[in-house]
């Protein structure tokens, strides 16, 4: 009889030390991180950590104590096979998730999530193109010894000569009872205990330093709760009551969206922003071709002109001097498919989720090639990498693009590139188009369907392999090559005739790769540049109001006099009546900047983690208000 009790009780601690052994196995890994920790910030961790550990093992302790149930009655050997076989699945599935969360965090810096499922299920070699054979070949070794050390153990401790030592007890119903009554109370730590809130990530935080309440956060339980919130978005940060957030949002929203209000004067743009009312026009035509770069990973740390590191973006650099620079310009996100949506479509990236993976969702979007389709531009995309991404191809088509180039329209020979086509091979594909488009161009007098086209680099992204050297650091290398392409790309195109009605707007996809280490609590992590060049551009100018990338929607069409009120979460940057603040999210926080404040809230403590400026805290509600605000529409898409 207790040898039943005994192995369910030894089943449930088991796991529980598992999970907290990994704690100082993973600040191991990233000691540079953690160089800094005390003995006793070891072990705050581990004890800090323990909620989410006794949890998960209640979890997964459920199957061995009905199992334990049924062995009050048959000790068959099918059932030793199924208990083995349970226990070899945890073992591999608790080894894939550690390793996979080790992996990943340097990169992303944040614990394991439903995330890289999104990315790997939806094109896996895509996925899998950020690192070498090797780096996956090691992973994969890594898995294999550790999944043999835990089966080993569970093994030795519970499956081996424990179970054939087991005999049939007498008091059968009174055993399976008392069985029955332990693997029920296993909710207890499951739920987190008897108080109204439940178990969460957010429980386990204990301190200012985020690095040390990511090292206590149990890798498994963060991936089970993401997953659990993919499609709840309607009950997903609710701040405040809906009354308060409408009247809140109403603020934050472009004078052009039905339903705005005056924003605070805090929000409105400045004197010192270079911006009257007479002097908010950016092109010297109404129907420019317009022509969006986005460029993989770059950051405001990249450009010299905006106070990073110098050499590196020396054309964007001297791009500078002949287009109108945003200077206080932000990503959106963390990564592309949620950055294209927020450049494209004017709308903003969700913590937990991303719109991308949910066709039926984005084809409800507004789009700027829908926008200009109806002013009669023809849309086309550019890309080097499969375009089957993350749903990318849905998403573009449903926004507009009659036409998407892709990995599959370039040779075999010049996919290359692990993530497809080389920069300066896509950027050439698009030069032979206009200049096909230059030997048919009409008459001086005559009419030309006014063009939009979208290209995306890709290149500047893990493992930084490219075609060129003339850094030594691989990373700076690799966007100092693209910086190097972009260049060549604006020299050509000045020579072609459409230039003197074109509009490049350059813009990176998401959050820089810089500064390192990651660090998702910095403000200058978000920072990136937003340029614009062409002969169709008035005159050159620097631009200080604050806005992400959501933003660029409104300002483009506002620019071209096309409406944009559809665009509920996109503001014109160039109108000083509109709301001028920069709103980004990563997993699980969110940001808000305007020139008083730069606060960032991270929702699993719901704490403030940054707060600078004149007026510290005066972002929080209303950036409360915006991502309660995103997700009712999210929720309703």
């Amino acid at each position: 009889m207790k040898e039943r009790l005994i192995a369910f009780l030894k089943t449930y601690l088991l796991f529980v030390c598992i999970f907290v052994v990994q704690k100082p196995l993973f600040m191991l890994c990233y000691h540079s991180l953690y160089a800094d920790a005390s003995w006793k910030d070891w072990l705050q961790v581990m004890w800090h950590g323990l909620p989410l550990d006794l949890s998960l093992a209640g979890y997964l302790t459920l199957i061995p104590g009905l199992l334990a149930i049924v062995t009050v009655w048959t000790l068959s050997g099918a059932l030793h096979r199924i208990w083995k076989g349970y226990f070899l699945f945890i073992s591999i599935l608790l080894s894939v998730i550690f390793v996979v969360d080790l992996a990943l965090y340097g990169y992303w810096g944040f614990r394991l999530d439903a995330t890289p499922l999104f990315y790997f299920f939806s094109s896996p070699k895509e996925a899998m193109a950020s690192v070498s054979v090797w780096f996956v070949l090691g992973g994969l070794l890594v898995m294999a010894v550790y999944a043999m050390l835990l089966y080993w153990l569970f093994r030795v401790l519970l499956i081996g000569k424990k179970y054939r030592q087991m005999k049939l007890p007498y008091h059968r119903l009174g055993m399976s009872f008392l069985l029955l009554l332990l693997t029920g109370l296993l909710f207890i730590p499951i739920r987190g205990g008897f108080t109204v809130s439940t178990m969460n990530t957010g429980k386990v935080y204990f301190s200012t330093n985020i690095l040390l309440n990511h090292a206590a956060t149990n890798p498994a339980f963060s991936l089970m709760e993401s997953l659990s919130k993919q499609k709840d978005f309607a009950s997903q940060y609710r701040f405040m009551e809906p009354d308060e957030a409408d009247r809140l949002f109403a603020t934050l929203i472009d004078p052009a969206v039905e339903g705005a209000a005056q924003p605070a004067d805090s929000l409105r743009a400045l004197a010192t922003d270079s911006l009257t009312m007479a002097d908010r026009t950016l092109f010297n035509t109404q129907r420019p071709d317009v022509c969006i770069v986005i460029l993989e990973g770059f950051s405001s740390r990249l450009m010299t002109t905006l106070g990073g590191a110098p050499d590196i973006a020396v054309q964007m650099d001297s791009l500078t001097r002949e287009g109108v620079l945003f200077t206080n310009f932000y990503a959106n996100s963390f990564r592309t498919d949620r950055g294209l949506v927020s450049i494209l479509s004017g709308y903003p990236a969700q913590p937990t989720t991303s719109i991308m993976k949910y066709p039926r969702k984005t084809q409800n979007l507004p789009a700027i090639a829908g926008s200009l389709k109806k002013a009669g531009y023809s849309a086309k995309y550019y890309y080097g990498g499969d375009a089957d991404f993350t749903n990318m191809r849905s998403y573009l088509m449903s926004s507009g693009f009659e036409d998407i180039v892709a990995d599959r329209d370039f040779p075999v020979a010049d996919r290359l590139s692990k993530w497809g086509v080389h920069d300066h091979l896509v950027f050439r594909r698009l030069l032979d188009d206009l200049k096909e488009e230059a030997a048919t161009l009409p008459a001086p007098d005559g009419q030309k369907q006014p063009a939009y086209r979208v290209i995306q680099t890709s290149s500047s992204h893990e493992p930084f392999e490219v075609p060129y050297r003339r850094l030594e650091n691989d990373a700076m290398n690799s966007f100092a090559y693209t910086d190097s392409c972009v260049g060549d790309f604006i020299r050509q195109y000045r020579e072609l005739p459409q230039w003197k009605n074109t509009v490049v707007l350059l813009v990176p996809d998401h959050l820089g790769a810089t500064p390192e280490p990651v660090n998702n609590f910095m403000i200058e992590r978000y920072q990136i540049p937003l340029l614009m060049v062409g002969g169709a551009i008035e005159k050159p100018r620097r631009i200080d109001v604050y806005g992400s990338q959501q933003d660029i929607a409104a300002t483009l069409l506002a620019q071209l006099g096309l409406p944009h009120g559809e665009f509920v979460f996109s503001k014109d940057l160039m109108n000083p009546a509109s709301p001028h603040f920069a709103f980004f999210t990563v997993p699980d926080a969110f940001g808000v900047a305007t020139a008083d404040n730069h606060l960032i809230f991270d929702n699993q403590s719901g704490k403030v983690v940054l707060d600078e400026g004149e007026h510290k805290g005066a972002n929080l509600r209303a950036g409360e208000a915006y991502l309660q605000k995103l997700y009712d529409d999210l929720a309703t898409r």
